[in-house]
């Protein structure tokens, strides 16, 4: 089975993740979803594109068991997350991303990298990376919520549902779990009716007045993110999530 598929049809690209059990990518499958968002951006077939998910939660971000057997991964790991959520972003067609379950570490960054968010009502959104060793995502979770319910997210790992998310604005709609394609497709027809260059242009200039540059803001975070893998408490993080036991840091 293949970690993700791609199907074009009247204008609306839709990228979809199917990688049980829980959408979570390796270092490879990164790198090939940033390549691959990047050229439906170039594609002349496409207006927008959707991005969803199959199985038990929309994307619980990176591979801890690929890390815990090779830390010396993070490397390409963080290069085809910055890649993958700069393919987003900075894409010349808007994006729309629709979400079900878990919303977790690569996940937030590409619902913060995003145009649109649409929900089920069972989502989650949480950052658990403290928690496993690592850095990563405040710069994309800022970008959905507040600052200091960002910063309550990061340092105690707790999540936040589908409704508080739509309540603090970072969510455009909340429907029931076998509609969520249906409204992410919904709004894709609309924008997709519209002058492609303008829209084109409205993306463009959107990025431009937004404050900072969120690619550098990234970068900043994933150099922390090196330098916490360096740490006998990284290693300890996820050799005891992997482990399925309580970690034991030096303090």
């Amino acid at each position: 089975m293949q970690p993700f598929s791609v199907s074009i049809d009247n204008g609306i690209a839709e990228l979809v993740f199917n990688q049980p059990p829980v959408n979570a990518f390796n270092c490879r499958t990164w790198a090939d979803i940033a390549r691959e968002i990047e050229g439906l951006g170039t594609d002349n077939r496409v207006r927008v594109i959707v991005i969803r998910a199959e199985g038990r939660g929309f994307c619980a971000g990176v591979d801890i068991k690929e890390l815990a057997a090779d830390g010396n991964l993070i490397v390409a790991v963080n290069k085809g997350n910055y890649d993958s959520f700069k393919a987003i972003h900075r894409n010349p067609k808007p994006v729309i991303v629709a979400v079900h379950g878990f919303v977790l570490g690569g996940g937030i960054g590409l619902c913060g990298a995003a145009d649109i968010v649409v929900a089920s009502e069972c989502a989650t959104f949480g950052v658990p990376e403290v928690d496993r060793g690592a850095m990563g995502g405040g710069a994309h979770l800022q970008r959905l919520f507040p600052v200091q319910k960002v910063r309550h997210m990061y340092f105690t790992g707790e999540p936040i549902n589908a409704t508080e998310a739509w309540r603090l604005g970072a969510v455009e709609r909340v429907v029931k779990r076998e509609d969520l394609r249906e409204a992410a497709l919904q709004i894709a027809r609309t924008i997709a009716a519209k002058s492609p260059a303008m829209i084109s242009l409205a993306k463009e200039a959107l990025n431009g007045i937004e404050d900072g540059n969120l690619e550098d803001k990234y970068r900043w975070e994933q150099g922390f993110t090196l330098e916490a893998y360096r740490s006998l408490d990284s290693q300890e993080a996820r050799d005891s999530f992997i482990e399925k036991r309580d970690a034991r840091f030096n303090g």
